[in-house]
């Protein structure tokens, strides 16, 4: 589906179901989120990466302008709806201070698969306990999605816009359980050579073997 969308775009990947806050200054998103809010009307937040604006983003909804500043800038509550590919971008929407663009918005497949997820389960339980997060661990869902857990993964901007880019639950799933089968092991070593870093040093009660 094509439609035309206001644009901010940022240095961060959103994802869809994800809640945003924001604290708007500058004159061209005050202008922007008035217009959204007027005309009940989304926006579009495109990944600024490697020195431009990304091609691919996440359409916004505006829950709600939790606060307006004497000097008009505002503190809004905003949430991900859908992921968009820019067709064509304006620097300058048709008579606005902010860009504007025409973009096609993904269909996406949230199937998942089961024994994927309960890997990548797995998987995390061993990095958060490594990285003493079980916090976090103990918060997850049993039946989580791909983009519930993809900000902590230890991804990066770069990897993050990539799983934006993938439009079924099942690849999403493929790409997170290939990145955390890479990653674990190495914190996990990176720890046990932290132990042994400890230990060294200290006198220690060493029984000779028999030979």
């Amino acid at each position: 589906m094509a439609k035309y969308l206001p644009l901010f775009p940022l240095n961060i990947v959103v994802f869809p179901g994800e809640k945003l806050n924001l604290h708007i200054f500058e004159p061209r998103y005050k202008q922007l989120v008035l217009d959204c809010t007027e005309n009940e009307k989304s926006f579009g937040i495109p990944t600024y990466i490697q020195d431009g604006v990304g091609v691919y983003g996440t359409e916004m909804e505006i829950v709600q302008i939790e606060k307006t500043h004497p000097n008009g800038e505002m503190d809004i509550r905003t949430k991900g709806i859908h992921i968009f590919k820019i067709e064509h971008f304006d620097k300058m929407a048709p008579g606005r201070l902010y860009a504007g663009g025409e973009v096609e918005v993904f269909e996406n497949d949230y199937k998942d698969d089961i024994v994927t997820r309960l890997k990548i389960k797995e998987l995390l339980q061993k990095l958060y306990n490594s990285l003493g997060l079980e916090k976090l661990f103990t918060e997850l869902l049993e039946d989580f999605k791909s983009y519930d857990i993809a900000h902590h993964l230890g991804l990066s901007t770069e990897q993050e816009y990539a799983l934006l880019q993938l439009r079924t639950e099942a690849e999403r799933q493929e790409a997170i359980l290939q990145h955390l089968q890479q990653v674990v092991p190495i914190i996990e070593a990176t720890e046990q050579l932290k132990e042994r870093v400890k230990q060294n040093g200290h006198f220690k009660n060493l029984t000779p073997p028999n030979f």
